[in-house]
């Protein structure tokens, strides 16, 4: 096996590496153990909770580094090098979030966003496709509101450059959007890959996913990697040497690693 660079997986989880629906992954959890057992750094970077990353953790059997609500934090970095930091925050916190969403957007926007936390549990059941414990996990949220917009086009292009201009963003993902601070995955990927390279000269990324938030971190990567997702064409995606899986999560995770891997020669 090469070992002339180090290896790291930045990935999504919820469609890519996860099941779509019943987010499962026994059919490649030893697949996944053994990249690991190779030394390839796997890192999850999704706009789960911390309780629900730590959730596949478990499940996976092996401690992992990982990002979680969209590059709001960074955790676990130690596990890798004991000098490296335990926690990254990389926003502010959600009350100050939502103070400034209440106080700079206009009325007229703010009725079509339609925030999680204020349905009933029937209703975010509907939308995570959650229940008891797994929607509790969904919701404990430190840095990211998840809501649905229910505007135009017109609306939500307003919407976007409102919140731009103070620092927020509105990021979408398969089921809702989520407002939250100036991160997303490709920053706070960037910010691992700074701490990597104080030990490490020679570092190749991976980067995988499935859906629109995470298009600009397979846009800064080595070799870019898309799940299956009907809402997506690959010629309809412009990010050059783009591996895709016609498999859907989560036997297509593993069918582009594999080919990335050969690319690589890895």
């Amino acid at each position: 096996m090469n070992k002339k660079f180090s290896l790291i997986i930045f990935t999504d989880l919820d469609g890519s590496l996860l099941h779509r629906d019943n987010f499962g992954f026994d059919e490649i959890k030893d697949y996944l153990k053994k990249l690991i057992n190779d030394g390839i750094t796997i890192i999850p970077n999704t706009s789960k909770t911390e309780k629900e990353i730590g959730k596949f953790i478990k499940e996976l059997g092996l401690q992992l580094p990982f990002i979680s609500e969209n590059g709001s934090s960074i955790h676990g970095l130690d596990l890798i090098n004991t000098n490296f930091p335990n926690k990254i925050i990389l926003s502010r916190d959600k009350k100050e979030l939502i103070k400034i969403f209440d106080t700079k957007v206009p009325k007229e926007l703010k009725v079509k966003c339609k925030f999680i936390s204020d349905m009933n549990s029937m209703q975010q059941t509907n939308i995570f496709g959650l229940q008891n414990d797994n929607l509790k996990n969904a919701l404990q949220r430190k840095y990211t509101i998840p809501f649905l917009f229910e505007g135009d086009k017109i609306q939500k292009n307003k919407l976007l450059k409102i919140l731009k201009s103070f620092s927020l963003t509105m990021q979408e993902g398969g089921r809702v959007f989520n407002l939250g601070d100036n991160t997303d995955k490709v920053k706070s990927m960037n910010q691992v890959l700074k701490i990597f390279k104080k030990i490490k000269n020679n570092i190749k990324v991976i980067a995988v996913g499935d859906n629109f938030n995470d298009l600009d971190m397979l846009r800064n990567c080595d070799i870019p990697c898309l799940v299956f997702n009907d809402q997506f064409k690959k010629d309809q995606i412009n990010i050059d040497n783009l591996i895709v899986s016609n498999k859907p999560s989560p036997e297509g995770w593993a069918d582009v690693i594999k080919k990335a891997l050969v690319k690589l020669g890895y």
